[in-house]
């Protein structure tokens, strides 16, 4: 694990110093980017060439103004054709005898899926390799074993070069072009949803490559365990019958079982650890704080939906029905495993639950605890299913049942983390113990199950059933989930009129943002009820606009769209939501005056509830032709002056701020104007 984290922060840094260099050296930056292309092209170096994180960069440099698109483009299209070139030179060279060469002996199946894939679709092969993972450098070099003409040849890996060097630059292109405008109002939304993207690759990557690692080391790995029980007759004894040799399910058997030994290892070592250490781990707390930051309105309604997967009224229906096909169909033994995997998991979560006395999260409501409840079911579900129908798929395609268990129970498992529903080790410990039990009950089933049987009737069951009552239940569980896991009540409290006197200027001036142009002024506070405010400013000219939804945000897609119908998009303050959103026209067209309201930091002693506004310009702005939105401005205080003459009949007084020199109007919506 630490060597892992070691060469991950490696990785990162060796990445993140690539693209600072370019960024340097725009005209040299060229050569590097040919580099890129080159290596990737290259048969065998180009498997282990991170050709698409490097070349997103590259296009996000470009989006962000620091290099020339057309002349990157230039180098990355040239630099897949000669690194095509080179590999189909050494396929010309080599001819048949290239797959017994020590370059390419090791990938004997890349090398026969490029030749199917070449005699398929002959010169389009070339093209179409270009933008199929691991077997794209092996193409060129097939082409070129197979005497393939150059006068075909070339045009295609033309094409083929300049079509990658597009698509692969594209996307950072667009975002680079598009970041600046995005991030100023919806970058705690694109945070969420890159974590959401890795931490879904992670887990496809971990579970893909771990199921063809074992496939590929299968038959030496049932060699060793034949020796073992050779060597060790007693324990042979209850390991022989899992590993006979003549039988096919025994390299499966072997697989589960060293899976079994491994993930047991682990679970129980983050038992002891958690045991020991009486509660959260530091780790638990640094996620915990990393997702408290995430918040936001946009993403919270998603991933409400997503949280909601794991409840019984979603993963009962698709096991009632599915149990009730395999008995129609007599398949005793099958559903009888399955109800014995979730009785069991359930009583033993149970137990662990009131055996484990770890503290929940501060965020989370009771009967959240040590593992996590739904990710263990969705795991043992989803996991005991994958057992039961990958036996009955061919070859490669076993692996897609895990897939989508992984899948499944990373969405679960990011969702409840994003909410402070459960700690990181409540995640992984549920994680873990799910795929512990179901190992133990698929080797049961695998070691007694000789009999086959039609796996996509039952596949379509679960699977249908599981995708219909998530779309019936998501939509009605979203407020429930959010009227669970709101942001705490804050703790501190002031005196209303030390607060009016000088307390007000202990509560902070900006928007506590990573980046300065998103760290807008908290310019106004306000203490009383809104309803006064919102009152007075409707007879002004504002109008209230309520929370954007994803509807109405695709709604930015729309370029016929009226201006005054495009939404403007919701931001936060300390991970919560504007309480009130009031926009109105500005004096240019395209732009408006906005006036955002959030729940202060503090209460007032006196039961008073106490607000702070930001006031805004915004400009419609398109970053790039796909979508638009309203953008924040300087304006010269010219949204606050209007709000400030909008509001001059509450009790008012103004003051400089003792952080940025700002000028912060207070109002007190229940009492008349005074004298200051």
């Amino acid at each position: 694990m630490v060597v892992a984290c070691h060469n991950g922060r490696m990785t990162s840094a060796w990445l993140e110093n690539i693209t600072q260099w370019i960024g340097a050296h725009p005209v040299a930056a060229g050569g590097v980017i040919f580099l890129i292309a080159f290596c990737d092209a290259l048969a065998v170096v180009g498997i282990v060439i991170p050709a698409l994180p490097l070349l997103f960069a590259v296009g996000t440099l470009i989006g962000l103004g620091h290099l020339d698109g057309p002349y990157a483009l230039a180098c990355a299209a040239l630099g897949a054709f000669a690194g095509d070139a080179f590999s189909y030179w050494l396929g010309h060279r080599w001819g048949p005898s290239m797959r017994e060469h020590w370059l390419f002996r090791r990938y004997p199946q890349l090398i026969d899926r490029g030749e199917r894939m070449f005699r398929k679709h002959g010169s389009k092969g070339i093209v179409i390799a270009r933008f199929v993972g691991a077997v794209r450098p092996f193409v060129p070099a097939v082409a070129g074993m197979l005497r393939m003409p150059l006068k075909r040849y070339v045009p295609a890996s033309l094409v083929a070069a300049v079509l990658w060097a597009a698509c692969f630059l594209a996307p950072g292109w667009v975002f680079g072009a598009s970041y600046d405008a995005v991030a100023a109002v919806a970058d705690r939304l694109a945070l969420v949803l890159l974590a959401l993207v890795a931490v879904l690759a992670l887990v496809w990557a971990v579970v893909l490559y771990t199921y063809r690692w074992f496939v590929g080391h299968a038959d030496r790995l049932l060699a060793r365990a034949l020796k073992w029980t050779r060597a060790h007759p007693r324990l042979a004894r209850y390991a022989a019958p899992l590993i006979q040799q003549n039988r096919p399910e025994s390299a499966a058997l072997a697989m589960l079982a060293m899976c079994l030994t491994a993930i047991g290892w682990g679970w129980f070592a983050l038992l002891a650890v958690v045991m020991a250490k009486g509660g959260p781990l530091a780790l638990d707390h640094q996620v915990h704080t990393a997702m408290a930051t995430l918040r936001n309105p946009l993403a919270d309604r998603f991933l409400a939906a997503v949280a909601s997967i794991g409840d019984l009224q979603v993963l009962l229906p698709a096991l009632g029905l599915t149990l009730g096909w395999l008995l129609w169909r007599r398949r005793f033994s099958a559903a009888l495993h399955w109800v014995a995997a979730v009785a069991f998991g359930v009583v033993f979560t149970a137990f662990l639950g009131l055996s484990v006395d770890m503290p929940r999260p501060p965020t989370a409501v009771s009967g959240f605890g040590f593992p996590s409840f739904p990710v263990t079911m969705l795991t043992i579900v989803f996991g005991f299913f994958a057992v039961l129908i990958a036996r009955e798929l061919p070859g490669r395609q076993r692996v897609w049942p895990y897939l989508v268990a992984g899948a499944a129970v990373a969405l679960l498992g990011f969702a409840r983390l994003y909410f402070g529903a459960h700690w990181l080790s409540d995640i992984v410990g549920g994680a873990l113990f799910g795929i512990l039990w179901l190992l133990v009950l698929g080797i049961a089933y695998r070691r007694h199950i000789g009999r086959s049987f039609w796996m996509r009737p039952v596949a379509t069951v679960f699977y249908l059933s599981f995708a219909v009552a998530v779309l019936w239940h998501a939509p009605r569980a979203i407020d429930g989930v959010l009227a669970q896991f709101v942001p705490p009540t804050p703790t501190r409290s002031l005196a209303t009129d030390a607060w009016w006197r000088a307390d007000w200027a202990t509560l902070p001036a900006r928007r506590d943002e990573r980046d300065e142009s998103r760290r807008w002024p908290l310019d106004l506070q306000i203490a009383g009820p809104l309803a006064p405010i919102r009152a007075r400013l409707e007879t002004d000219g504002w109008q209230v606009q309520p929370q954007a939804n994803w509807v109405a945000t695709l709604g930015l897609l729309d370029p016929k769209r009226p201006l005054p119908r495009q939404p403007v998009l919701p931001a936060t303050l300390d991970a919560e939501a504007e309480s009130l959103l009031l926009r109105r026209p500005g004096a240019r067209p395209g732009e408006i005056h906005v006036l955002r309201i959030w729940r202060a930091p503090v209460l007032l002693d006196e039961g008073e509830p106490l607000w702070v506004g930001s006031t805004q310009t915004l400009r419609w702005s398109r970053p790039i032709p796909a979508f638009g939105l309203w953008m924040p401005v300087a304006d010269d205080g010219m949204a606050h002056a209007r709000v400030r003459s909008a509001l001059a009949g509450f009790d008012s007084a103004e003051g400089t701020h003792p952080q940025g020199e700002l000028q912060v109007l207070r109002l007190r919506t229940g009492r008349t104007k005074t004298a200051n």
